[in-house]
């Protein structure tokens, strides 16, 4: 026996229980219909005048009705008599490069057939200006010649900083549209001044183009459209920190404040662009951000297929398996850091031969006296938490919550001979 399994040896497993976790799922069924409500409205339809040529800026985010909400832009434009066209807004996502942003739309379902209108794809871009701290304000060359922007996206919680605007509408003008040039340039200081950067480029851009409304979504924990709304310039800037709030008012979560281990079966990028959302686990890349649950140890086992050996986020995690380090794909992860300028969730966490190794090993350094009391909660993927499983030393708070509920007896976690809960050549759940 190795000095690893030595020290292992004698780390107990704790016995499971199954937990239904309830969520608000309010939705809007029809959000087509939603969204041409709103874009009637008097203040919005008198911006749109006949023969303008307008770029609908589109992200590389997978929002919910995505291709539904794209359309009825398009449409709303094409019957007041504008010529609209689609611009992949998206950063450096997509290789950065214009085919490459095309072919993550046409993933999405964004088509020249599917939504009614031309695809632009464009790296190139054209400089507005330069902010007081020296930063450079870039906008797709496409939408700068236009007479007229849109952006559409969802309202969220960032995952690297905090402020009144994260995640939306002007994060999409001043990234999205500034595309890998803009990106770069808004990513220089570190995420430290995003939340200063991000509304301060918007504005800026804002200021030296036409751009008429943004299309905000709002999404509740089941990841569904449950708010829709049209916003010109001056509401986008009024309302934004208003919807931020709201946005994270609805957010999945783990309702606990302290956690010993928290068990990860999965990330990718298909889950979060970090691997996994920092707002469920409460570990975030940087500094900047924070909520969600206090985790002393936290332990992820393998990767989506999806994600295509990308393992950022990887690092944020206290330890893995020898199996996920094998599937990683070490120069795309890596690109993730160079990129986002954040190097920490790329590193590789101590790696154990298996799941129950790594398992134990969270455990053994959770610093708490009696590892048998250990609460642990084992999750799919950060996606996936209305069904979770717990220890039975947290059986008692699941009692007590509104929102959880025992729908099993404690049992034993099933490690295959190998010591794993997953098919080893798979990826599949025992």
């Amino acid at each position: 026996m190795g000095i690893l399994q030595d020290l292992l040896r004698d780390i107990p497993v704790p016995k499971m229980a199954r937990v239904k976790v309830t969520f608000d799922d309010t939705k809007i069924e029809h959000v087509g219909e939603a969204l041409l409500d709103k874009l009637q409205q008097e203040h919005i339809r008198g911006i749109v005048k006949p023969g303008m040529k307008i770029a609908v800026a589109v992200g590389s985010r997978g929002l919910d009705r995505l291709v539904e909400l794209t359309r009825t832009i398009v449409q709303f434009l094409q019957a007041a008599g504008a010529r609209p066209f689609i611009v992949p807004s998206m950063g450096s996502h997509g290789g950065a490069t214009a085919e490459g942003q095309r072919a993550v739309l046409e993933h999405l379902g964004v088509t020249e057939e599917s939504v009614g209108c031309e695809i632009r794809s464009s790296m190139e871009v054209v400089q507005l200006g330069t902010l007081p701290n020296g930063l450079p304000v870039y906008v797709d060359q496409h939408a700068a010649a236009a007479d007229g922007i849109i952006v559409v996206n969802r309202i969220k919680p960032h995952t690297a900083f905090r402020g009144p605007v994260e995640s939306g509408l002007m994060k999409m003008i001043s990234i999205g549209l500034g595309k890998q040039k803009g990106a770069e340039a808004c990513h220089q200081l570190g995420f430290k001044y995003m939340a200063e950067n991000v509304p301060a480029m918007a504005r800026m851009i804002m200021e030296k183009l036409p751009v008429l409304f943004g299309v905000a979504t709002i999404e509740n924990a089941f990841d569904k459209v449950a708010f829709v709304d049209v916003l010109n310039q001056e509401e986008m800037i009024a309302r934004e920190p208003e919807l931020q709030v709201m946005a994270k008012s609805l957010l999945p979560k783990l309702y606990f404040k302290q956690l010993d281990v928290l068990v990860i079966d999965e990330i990718g990028k298909n889950i979060s662009g970090d691997g996994m959302d920092p707002n469920i686990t409460g570990r975030y890349p940087t500094p900047y951000a924070h909520g969600g649950p206090e985790v002393n140890k936290m332990v992820v086992l393998g990767l989506t297929p999806q994600t295509e050996g990308n393992a950022n986020g990887v690092g944020t995690a206290d330890f893995t398996t020898k199996r996920l380090v094998e599937r990683m794909d070490l120069e795309t992860t890596y690109a993730n850091g160079l990129t986002s300028t954040v190097v920490a969730p790329t590193k590789i966490a101590t790696t154990l031969p298996n799941d129950r190794e790594a398992i134990q090993a969270a455990i053994k350094t959770c610093n708490i006296l009696d590892f048998h009391a250990v609460k642990l909660v084992r999750i799919k993927n950060t996606l996936e938490i209305s069904e979770i499983e717990v220890s039975e030393a947290l059986l008692g708070e699941i009692a007590a919550h509104p929102s959880m509920e025992q729908v099993s007896d404690v049992y034993d976690l099933p490690f295959n001979e190998e010591g794993n809960l997953f098919e080893t050549n798979k990826g599949d759940r025992i």
